[in-house]
This record gives C-alpha cells, structure tokens and sequence, in this order.
C-alpha cells in the first residue's frame, strides 16, 4: 500500500466490491444496467437493488443513458460499502481528444457527490483502463491530478464552510499489483 496527501489518498491492491468504506464508485456504461468488469462485478456482488435503482435513474433522470463524465448514486445492496456512486468513463479515441477532460469529470463528480452526501470515505477503480482502453500511464496522471485538484480545494474552502464534512480516505483500488504498480510510477499527486 502506498499513499498520498498526508495520508488521505491510499493505493492498494485488491476486490473494489470488498471494501469496507462509504461508497464504492462503479465504472459504468451509459445503460447503468451492469456490464463486465468492475460494473458486472459490483451488480453480482451488490445484488438486485442496485439494479432496480439505476433502472429508475434511467427511468426518470437518463432516460437516454448516463453521459460520460457524470455520476450518480445508489445503494450498495449486499456490498459492505453503504453506497455505489456510477460514473462513465471515456472510451480511449471516441471523444475527440476530450479523454482527459471526461475522465477528470467522472473522478470530481463522483467525489463531489460523496461530499454532497455526507460521505467520509470512498474507493475508486481504475476508471477507463480497462474495455474502455485507456492508457493506463495517462489514466494515473488525469486522476491524480482530478483528485489533488477536488481534495486541495475542499481543504481550501472547509475552513469557511465548517460544518462542510471532508473526504477523510480516499483509496484507489487495483485488482492487479502490476496495474497499482503503473499507477505509482506515472500518478502527479501535488506533495
């Protein structure tokens, strides 16, 4: 395990759908209705309700699918998390050089929504790395980089805003040591 700002960012190796914080974020498709990867692997692991609540996002707020970059949340089912924040990625060379700007979206909306919610921890796949095919060098860089950006600010602004609860952890979860190992080497964490 390696870690990040003061401690508050936490790289490890292990199962996203075993981790015992307030929300896990999902690496989604725009359907919300499951998938491979990490999204099928959340949906199995979380059970039925997770389902049933993206069906009725779909239904009532993105009838058309979630865009990419945006995030939204849900239960967690069976999961020991409390809640599952879905979040799009980019798809590597189908936005028009936007990849790095959508998958900087999906990290701050999904951290935004976890302070909008009161949460104090939360674990991150390796958004887009994986069907999506995004260079995971480059992926390490836009996320450090998003999360520096939103966790600095928050820091930033919480002495104004006092009652404002902070992101106490935040852990980037990599299923492979090799994956966590690229992250490590390419992340432009601000020290």
């Amino acid at each position: 395990m390696t870690d990040f700002l003061n401690g508050r960012v936490r790289v490890l190796c292990g199962d996203i759908t075993e981790q015992q914080v307030d929300a896990i974020v999902n690496a989604a498709n725009s359907s919300l209705l499951g998938g491979g990867g990490v999204d099928g692997a959340i949906h199995r692991a979380g059970g039925p309700e997770i389902l049933a609540e993206c069906q009725e996002i779909r239904r009532t707020r993105y009838p058309d699918g979630l865009p990419t970059g945006k995030a939204v949340i849900t239960t967690a089912g069976n999961l020991p998390a409390r809640h599952v924040i879905h979040t799009v990625g980019p798809v590597w060379g189908y936005h028009g050089g936007r990849e790095p700007e959508l998958l900087a979206a999906c990290y701050h909306n999904s951290l935004a929504l976890a302070v909008e919610h009161r949460l104090e921890s939360i674990a991150f796949p390796s958004i887009s790395t994986g069907a999506f095919g995004y260079p995971r060098h480059e992926a390490a860089c836009v996320a450090a980089q998003a999360i520096s950006a939103f966790l600095l600010h928050e820091v930033g602004t919480a002495q104004l805003e006092v009652e404002r609860p902070t992101l106490a952890e935040v852990r980037l979860v990599f299923f492979a040591q090799s994956d966590a190992d690229i992250f490590v080497r390419h992340q432009r964490f601000v020290r």
